[in-house]
């Protein structure tokens, strides 16, 4: 616009001034003016432009720093949530962990325990039963014994029986008979009863042993069964 008003006024210029020199240097004149305003004007305008150009390219990296400081600012905000979010949970594994190790181990200590306290129990029954047996046993010997000393006349009646038999009445009559001692005195009693009335007959020893109990009586019988199977 402001160029069009230059011109406008270099041609009134040239219609009012006189033809000749004075109108040609005036025309002349007033054409450098105006080429010197357009110049001027042409270099503000660019250098407006570049001011322009400059302010928006600095606003833009201001706002570019501002938006990469924020987004750093939000990226260590979640790191750090992260990090503590990961922590909570590592601990919370870490207390998980030590209970179930220390209930296992509570378990552990119990089951040994009950373990001490069932094989002690079970120890004690069987020093309890073997105290028993050694003391039934013991007395079972102690009531052989006193039933072999105290039955005088079954061991006078074996007397007669030794010397096939033994002392003992371990030994094999003849290499024939079996082993007599400890045998059931009721078993001995009904063996010696069928000796003497001369219906039992073993390895061909039936007439020895008749001559052998035929003077021995009842109570003889008895006897010396009983003593024969505490031997």
């Amino acid at each position: 616009m402001r160029k069009i008003t230059l011109l406008s006024l270099v041609a009134a210029t040239v219609l009012f001034t006189a033809c000749g020199e004075d109108t040609k240097k005036a025309a002349t004149d007033a054409a450098t003016a105006a080429t010197e305003t357009v110049k001027e004007t042409t270099s503000n305008a660019v250098d407006a432009t570049k001011a322009a150009a400059t302010d928006a390219a600095e606003a833009a990296k201001s706002k570019a720093a501002e938006v990469a400081a924020a987004a750093k600012a939000e990226a260590e905000k979640v790191a750090t949530a992260a990090a503590a979010k990961a922590t909570e949970i590592k601990e919370a594994a870490a207390t998980k962990a030590a209970d179930a190790a220390q209930a296992l181990k509570d378990r552990a200590a119990a089951a040994t325990t009950a373990a001490k306290e069932t094989a002690s129990n079970a120890m004690d029954s069987v020093k309890d039963a073997a105290a028993a047996t050694t003391e039934a046993a013991s007395a079972a010997v102690d009531s052989a014994k006193a039933a072999v000393t105290d039955n005088a006349a079954g061991k006078a009646a074996f007397a007669k029986c030794a010397g096939c038999h033994g002392a003992d009445g371990k030994t094999k009559a003849l290499g024939k008979s079996a082993v007599i001692a400890g045998e059931p005195a009721a078993d001995l009693e009904s063996k010696l009863a069928a000796y003497k009335a001369g219906t039992r007959n073993v390895a061909g020893m039936g007439m020895l042993m008749k001559g052998q109990v035929a003077a021995m009586s009842e109570d003889d019988i008895k006897a010396v069964s009983e003593y024969i199977s505490n031997l």
